[in-house]
Order: structure tokens, then sequence, then C-alpha cells
């Protein structure tokens, strides 16, 4: 369960929604849509209408995450999601290491 306020007997149907079981909640900059990751993994978006009463509107699905070896950030429009992810264990992928290259700006 998400709460977005504090949960009273009178006030529970405004104050939290129950989500199934999501995880990682993060609010757009505005606090007009909600997104959580689902049980299945999936990016999960919810719009908000806080204007009088604080209602929610339709979940729908963005697309899947790996959770197992990643995060997940949002824009503050809500429109660009950063998704931290690794390789498959045993692998590495290779890196460069480039020293001096301010000087070859000079050129």
């Amino acid at each position: 369960m998400t709460c977005t306020s504090p949960v009273s007997r009178t006030r529970e149907r405004n104050g939290a929604f129950r989500v199934r079981g999501g995880t990682s909640p993060r609010w757009r900059g505005d606090g007009k849509e909600l997104f959580y990751l689902a049980l299945d993994n999936r990016l999960v978006s919810v719009p908000i209408n806080a204007a009088q009463t604080f209602e929610f509107g339709t979940p729908t699905a963005l697309f899947r995450i790996d959770t197992t070896r990643s995060g997940y950030d949002v824009s503050a429009d809500g429109q660009r999601f950063l998704v931290s992810t690794g390789t498959p264990q045993g692998q590495s992928l290779p890196f460069a290491v480039v020293l001096n290259w301010t000087a070859d700006l000079k050129h």
C-alpha cells in the first residue's frame, strides 16, 4: 500500500490505494503522477488529481525493468527514465582510460 497522507479510518479511501505489491515509488516533479515497480517487474504510472480531493487514475504499465540488478529514477516532467542495468554475472565489459585527454582539445 502506498500512503500519500496520514490515513485514518474515515479518510482511507482518499489517502491510500492498493497496488497489489508494488515497490520503489517515485513522484513526478509536479506531484501529478506516481510511478512504482509492480510485482511483475513492470514500471507502472498512476495519474494523480489532488485539486480538491485526492483521486488516483487508472494504473498503466509502461515497460519491464530487470530489478535484480537495477534501480530507476524519473525525470521531473515524468517523460524520461534513468534505469541502472548490469551485465550478466561473470561477464564484464571492456572500457578505455584516456590519459592527457585535454591535450587533444588544443588541436
